[in-house]
């Protein structure tokens, strides 16, 4: 059986708060400082501290498990990268500001590294020459680095975090498919034995690239991203990826002749239809925005039925946009000859990609701007237009139909607590990693990348399960799975029950801790709902009857126990 070591909070290194700091804006930002599971030492980087860390280590174990019974293999590599890895595939500028760089003495440029892509597959492409050695699955679990403009929420969105992250190198495509699901399968399983609420969504793949990707969402009120999903199927994804079936219906309408009209102050879609005493889905809006590169700049024009809206990553990725699109400035319109809120496209424009979201095609007799301050044009159809290409660039709407067909969308909160992607030949044709394949012809390897968020999981757990007086841990990652507390420890009968009950469930390999502070009974039970320990267990005047009182932290129930038949009543919490 495990030796436990034996945790006396008398000794223990801890200082509970009745208040969190005002900068703690959410709940398990603020519970953790008040339990002293955390320590900031600057604006996103935290220490952990003896309780906290406990719950790391338990759910790293539970990844570390997972990942092992899913076959993939564990390394350690570097935090500190050469900024000529990141600039062969291309990502030492294209990632963005968040990477955190630095130069050493001798003016060389590293990053310290929020992911592993091009280290790995650095690794892989020095060692690996034949398809027999494929596939196989690599991961770490390490300490990443993000410089975050406005680090907040604790836990959740630091400049410093522990991440797991695991690569997987194929020969062909049907191999990472099959790893693919492998991995969503170990993260099902990590988050279940979590004891968390979670939902699997589509997503859109980000700075990290590749052609598939699945986000793992928490469900919580304070989730920082929207999820929509099915109310009926298994369907669900990030907002920036949903798609959704909306009624598209080709207008039966008599085409007319567009005429140009006087629209004074009609610059929102709004405005527009209010001063036609037309409805929304008879205008068209146009949405300009920019891809800013190194060298130059990419200009994009976005047309969408007017009733609808325009999902900004929809757009980038119909347009093979490496960076994130910003919206156009007034000085970039000017540049360009463009009248900012009467916006129309009739006529081919080499410096403005024009992409136009499949709804348009199912109008007729619509009104857009005229390109002229103070003027639209009314009864416009698809043939006056001047566009490149159509594609489905619309943020899709709770109370949509589900693209499955089944059921409507609903949405939620969701905290990603973890990210799977196929990046397929990104990385890997980028840094030349290739293989002989079985005709001993060069073949480039495919990838996959699989991230966990684990000190994130910790804050999210938090986030889900919580009351009024604290933290309600899942029993999985709880730091102690019982709270032995001695309501008075100068009763000598309940300091020496309490003293024997501890013992005895320590020696049966129950995680316990004993608290015996001379401190009031009260200041006790509330440290301990604070904390958030699964079970408490009270020895206070039923002592000398031999009699206990245990307490569900998470139900609120509580009973009274001989003492005898304790460390059987937790064996059966525990197995529940």
């Amino acid at each position: 059986m495990k030796q436990l070591k034996k945790v006396r909070l008398s000794k223990a290194f801890l200082k509970t708060y009745k208040e969190a700091p005002k900068e703690a804006e959410i709940i398990s930002h603020q519970l953790m400082l008040r339990a002293s599971m955390i320590k900031q030492l600057t604006r996103g980087v935290y220490s952990y501290l003896p309780l906290g860390y406990k719950v790391l280590r338990k759910i790293e174990n539970i990844v570390r498990e997972e990942m092992n019974r899913a076959n993939a293999q564990e390394i350690h590599m570097p935090v500190l990268q050469p900024a000529s890895l990141w600039e062969e595939s291309g990502r030492w500028f294209a990632y963005g500001p968040e990477l955190m760089r630095l130069k050493d003495r001798n003016e060389r440029e590293f990053a310290l590294g929020p992911t592993h892509e091009e280290v790995v597959t650095d690794i892989v492409r020095n060692m690996v020459s034949s398809y027999k050695d494929l596939p196989f699955n690599l991961y770490q679990i390490q300490t990443k680095f993000r410089d975050e403009m406005r680090p907040r929420f604790g836990l959740m969105r630091g400049r410093e975090f522990l991440m797991k992250d695991a690569y997987s190198f194929h020969i062909d495509q049907k191999s990472l498919d099959e790893e693919y699901l492998n991995m969503k399968s170990a993260y099902e399983r990590v988050f279940i034995r979590c004891g968390l609420d979670f939902r699997a969504v589509e997503a859109d793949s980000g700075s990290i690239g590749g052609d598939s990707s699945h986000e793992f969402m928490v469900l919580a009120d304070s989730g920082e991203d929207d999820i929509l999903y099915s109310d009926v199927s298994g369907y669900a994804a990030n907002i920036e990826k949903a798609s959704s079936i909306i009624e598209l219906v080709e207008s039966t309408e008599e085409k007319k002749e567009k005429e140009l009209v006087e629209t004074p102050d009609a610059k929102t879609i709004e405005g527009l239809a209010e001063f036609l005493n037309i409805p929304k889905e008879k205008t068209v809006k146009a949405v300009l925005m920019k891809e800013v590169l190194p060298d130059r700049q990419n200009f994009i024009l976005g047309l969408i039925r007017g009733d609808l809206d325009i999902n900004p990553i929809k757009l980038k990725n119909a347009m093979g946009a490496s960076m994130e699109l910003e919206m156009m400035t007034e000085e970039d319109c000017e540049k360009l000859g463009i009248t900012t809120g009467y916006v129309g496209s009739f006529e081919k424009n080499d410096k403005l990609k024009v992409i136009m979201d499949e709804t348009v095609k199912y109008m007729r007799n619509f009104v857009v701007g005229g390109n002229k301050k103070g003027y639209h044009y009314i009864n416009v159809n698809l043939e006056d237009l001047a566009y490149d290409f159509v594609a489905d660039i619309r943020e899709a709407r709770a109370g949509d139909g589900s693209p499955d067909g089944k059921g409507t969308l609903k949405v939620a909160r969701g905290i990603e607590v973890g990210h799977i992607f196929k990046l397929g030949d990104k990385y890997s044709k980028a840094l030349n990693a290739t293989v002989l394949d079985e005709n001993g012809k060069q073949q480039i390897i495919a990838m996959g990348c699989y991230g966990i968020g684990i000190s994130r999981v910790m804050a999210a757990a938090i986030e889900q399960n919580h009351d009024e007086f604290g933290i309600i841990w899942p029993k999985n990652i709880a730091p102690y799975l019982v709270d032995v507390i001695i309501a008075n420890i100068k009763d000598e009968a309940q300091f020496s029950l309490g003293e024997k009950l501890y013992k005895e469930l320590c020696d049966n390999g129950i995680e316990t801790v004993l608290d015996d502070r001379n401190e009031r009974a009260g200041f006790k039970f509330k440290d301990a709902d604070l904390i958030g320990i699964p079970l408490k267990i009270v020895v206070g005047k039923g002592a000398a009857e031999g009699k206990v009182e245990i307490k569900d932290r998470r139900t609120g129930e509580s009973r009274e126990v001989k003492a005898e038949e304790v460390t059987d009543f937790v064996r059966r919490f525990i197995e529940e």
